[in-house]
């Protein structure tokens, strides 16, 4: 019976999140004999495979579920939701129906965005938000969130009426719409009792590093999603995101930096994202797009960025 869908390949994705996990749990169960600069360091560890984890890894199985079988997809969902804070089907339902629909929309005439993360939500004058602003907000906004579903635990997390957001993004048919629903509340579950699991095993470490921990890797998602689509022209299709072609930090990243391609095709396997750029080559070529010499991440070393969104393809000053 085959048990990827796609490719073995996969398992890569799937070993870094069992070891994030194992990472997570072995540190808390430390947290009393270890010194500062293991501590410190057990911070700065989990801080980045978060980020990680959200930008990669939870990222791609959004978009490509890595199993044949739905019972293992769901395992996999929860996994990633205790790795990440968060559910990863809402995490679907929000950027996969909602970002990859709207492609980070400026502001409209009703006076905001369709995209529900577009970096132009808090922006004026057609421009950008700041980045302080959109980066700090955001992670401020999904703690908030994370805070008030764990008091959900009364429902057993499941989505409420109130969630109006998650509600219409969910499959309007049955009973795929009742399954989305439910690993939902599964999700919420996983992420809410492995944190209540954290702080038996060390409260100490559950406040000081994991929650932290996930704040900072919040805002180190949010820079990398600015600097995806800083400059980028929301109104072409070809030119509307932002991609990095090294191939270090796509090996790393597993084709991460193939941003544009990801977002002309979604669906896409990460191992064909290159394939797309080769199949598109000339009509990309021939637009003025960005393309960008350091990943999204190092996106503010990139200082002669056109600001194409401006109507032109000039540097920035």
């Amino acid at each position: 019976m085959r048990i990827w869908k796609h490719t073995p390949k996969d398992a890569l994705l799937l070993g870094f999140s069992v070891a994030q996990f194992a990472v997570m749990v072995w540190f808390a169960t430390q947290w009393d004999d270890q010194p500062g600069w293991a501590r410190a360091g057990g911070f700065v560890l989990v801080t980045l495979m978060t980020a990680y984890s959200i930008i990669v890894v939870s990222h791609l199985f959004t978009h490509v579920p890595w199993f044949t079988s739905a019972r293992l997809n769901a395992a996999a969902s929860l996994l990633n939701s205790v790795n990440i804070g968060q559910s990863v089907q809402a995490y679907h339902l929000t950027h996969v129906r909602n970002h990859h629909r709207f492609n980070n929309d400026p502001i409209g005439e009703d006076g905001t965005t369709r995209d529900l993360s577009s970096t132009y939500r808090d922006g004026h004058d057609g421009e950008h938000a700041p980045l302080l602003r959109y980066i700090f907000s955001g992670a401020l906004q999904s703690i908030a969130d994370r805070a008030r579903e764990l008091a959900l635990c009364y429902r057993l997390w499941k989505v409420g009426p109130k969630e109006t957001k998650l509600l219409s993004l969910a499959h309007k048919r049955e009973p795929k719409r009742t399954r989305e629903l439910r690993q939902i509340a599964a999700d919420r579950a996983a992420h809410s009792l492995s944190l209540v699991g954290f702080a038996l095993i060390s409260w100490q470490w559950a406040l000081f590093v994991y929650v932290p921990a996930f704040f900072f890797a919040l805002v180190l998602v949010n820079v990398q999603n600015y600097y995806r689509h800083y400059g980028a022209d929301p109104s072409n299709r070809a030119a509307d995101s932002v991609s990095h072609y090294g191939r270090f930090y796509n090996l790393l990243a597993f084709n991460d930096g193939y941003h544009q391609e990801h977002h002309l095709s979604p669906a896409t396997h990460w191992t064909q994202l290159p394939t797309v750029r080769e199949r598109r080559r000339d009509w990309l070529d021939a637009q003025p797009r960005i393309v960008s010499p350091v990943p999204a991440m190092l996106g503010f070393l990139h200082r002669d960025r056109p600001l194409l969104h401006r109507g032109s393809a000039s540097p920035k000053p």
